[in-house]
């Protein structure tokens, strides 16, 4: 009688399975839907009452054999408690693996099913967890344009058709102390010069890219840009939550436009104003004096200080080093004659509070080329302002100055605005409008009048010192939905190149844009 006693004392089993339930109750805590966490918390309290009721019986089965030990059990009490331990002995066998079968009794079957669902919704939170802070996106941009008033036989004057393919994204890192870092990547893909080719100094369609590989068949992706960003709050040491000042490092391969001389109604070519005037500096962009590699991207370091102590009007100083030249924008000698920028910036409050950023910077490429093809040292100054002036508002201007260096034009000033659709009941369109001058400079003008191309004694170009290319563009962006609009876009070069003989091109385009 005491062997049956012992089959009668209640089984570590129970107490294993009760606990494993009580252990995986945690795991609904994870924020689930209302409904599938009600549902599992009733099945765990119906299978514990079973398993308290089945420990329960054990224990009156227990006092029964206590009681009279020397009386021999009844058989049908023998067999209930072979009954009973068969199903202990199936329920032991069942935990014991990790599959699901259908010939183990139904409680593990379900203790397990109820065991994998909490294992997989804790496996999602933290796949969801790991992915925080990751942002990712995607532009696709195509453009069409037609120019007219090219002369006879030009090989820009038929229509061109283009597109440009941009994808990124940004992985926070984990924090040193109180320094927060990231990492930006971005890959391009295009296909299509666009109407770049022609002698005027601006350049109508900023969007094109191609890889120059000498097959206009070839789509292949580049690495844009890669580099990692390092905020440091200031002072050392001091109390994050109340600092006010900050220090930026980068170091990578980069755009500089997306550190220097920015704008926030002319930056955006894929959005905003087309030609490359108004995206950029004239002189940097549409002169060539940024110095980057044939896809427009350089290596190079960056660091900069920002001051909000006196929020929300901010100031920040940058400094840059670019790899410049055939050489140094393609990591082959970057750094023995780079090009250096820095900036001085600040956010103001203007116009009832409305917002304004200005910025003056001075450059210096040390691998610059001149108009002739011979490289030299060229240096600059440019200013770059944007203002709301009402609701929806915002004009914007540039200006650069070349300081030394032999360019086709050395004084750029670009100005315009760009107008929300708020007011004419289309609050996701806008409408912008910019005109620039580009003034040939005194070198370029004396050496390109005597230019015999046909040898027939006559120059082939007519500058004058003091004249300059006007250009005017004015485009509407049509907002269908959050990730698609159409801009249509007319532009106007007048004396194209600096020549004042020259007829005026007008370049009419439609630009579909892809965002996700």
């Amino acid at each position: 009688m005491a062997a049956t006693t012992n089959l009668l004392r209640p089984r570590p089993l129970a107490l294993l399975t009760a606990a494993l339930i009580a252990g995986s109750a945690p795991a609904f805590a994870a924020p689930q839907a209302a409904g599938n966490q009600a549902e599992l918390l009733k099945l765990l309290e119906r299978m514990n009452e079973r398993l308290e009721k089945l420990e329960k019986r054990n224990a009156e089965l227990e006092k029964q054999a206590q009681a009279a030990p020397a009386t021999k059990a009844s058989p049908a009490l023998e067999q209930r408690i072979k009954t009973l331990e068969e199903q202990n002995a199936r329920i032991t066998k069942g935990l014991d693996s990790d599959d699901i079968s259908q010939y183990e009794p139904e409680i593990t079957a379900r203790l397990k099913a109820v065991e994998f669902q909490s294992l997989d919704m804790l496996k999602a939170a933290r796949t969801v967890e790991s992915l925080d802070g990751i942002t990712a996106g995607i532009s696709l941009t195509t453009m069409a344009q037609r120019p007219s008033g090219l002369p006879s036989g030009d090989s820009n004057g038929n229509s061109q058709l283009n597109y440009r393919g941009d994808v990124f994204v940004t992985l926070p890192l984990a924090n040193i102390g109180d320094t927060e870092s990231h990492i930006f990547a971005q890959f391009r893909l295009g296909q299509g010069q666009g109407l770049n080719g022609m002698s005027s100094y601006a350049k109508p369609n900023a969007s094109a890219f191609r890889v120059q590989s000498g097959n206009p068949d070839d789509s292949v992706a580049v690495l844009g840009q890669a580099w990692y960003q390092a905020t440091i709050p200031l002072p050392f040491g001091g109390y994050k939550p109340r600092s006010r000042e900050k220090l930026e490092i980068n170091f990578g391969k980069m755009d500089p436009f997306v550190f220097f001389d920015q704008n926030a109604a002319a930056n955006d070519e894929t959005r905003q104003f087309l030609n490359t005037v108004f995206v950029h500096n004239p002189l940097l962009d549409a002169g060539g004096d940024i110095g980057v590699d044939a896809n427009g991207f350089s290596p190079g370091f960056r660091v900069s200080y920002y001051n909000e102590t006196q929020k929300p009007e901010t100031w920040r100083f940058s400094l840059g080093v670019f790899g410049a030249g055939a050489n140094g924008s393609t990591y082959t000698r970057s750094f023995s004659s780079p090009m250096v920028i820095a900036q001085m910036e600040t956010q103001r409050k203007f116009f009832g509070g409305l917002t304004g950023n200005y910025r003056a910077y001075y450059w210096r490429n040390g691998q610059a080329v001149s108009f002739a093809g011979i490289q030299e040292s060229h240096s600059g100054l440019g200013v770059s302002a944007d203002q709301r002036v009402g609701d929806a508002v915002t004009v914007f201007g540039r200006y650069g100055q070349q300081i030394s260096g032999n360019v086709r034009f050395d004084k750029a000033l670009t100005l315009g605005a760009e107008l929300g659709g708020s007011y004419w009941d289309r609050g996701g369109d806008s409408l912008g409008l910019a005109f620039g001058l580009l003034r040939t400079s005194k070198e370029f003008s004396g050496e390109s009048s005597f230019v015999d191309a046909d040898g027939d004694g006559i120059p082939d170009y007519n500058f004058n010192a003091n004249g300059a290319e006007r250009v005017a563009e004015v485009y509407y962006r049509y907002r269908i939905n959050k990730q698609f609009e159409l801009s249509p876009d007319l532009q106007y070069l007048g004396r194209p190149g600096g020549d004042a003989t020259a007829k005026a091109i007008k370049v009419l385009g439609m630009r579909a844009q892809l965002t996700f």
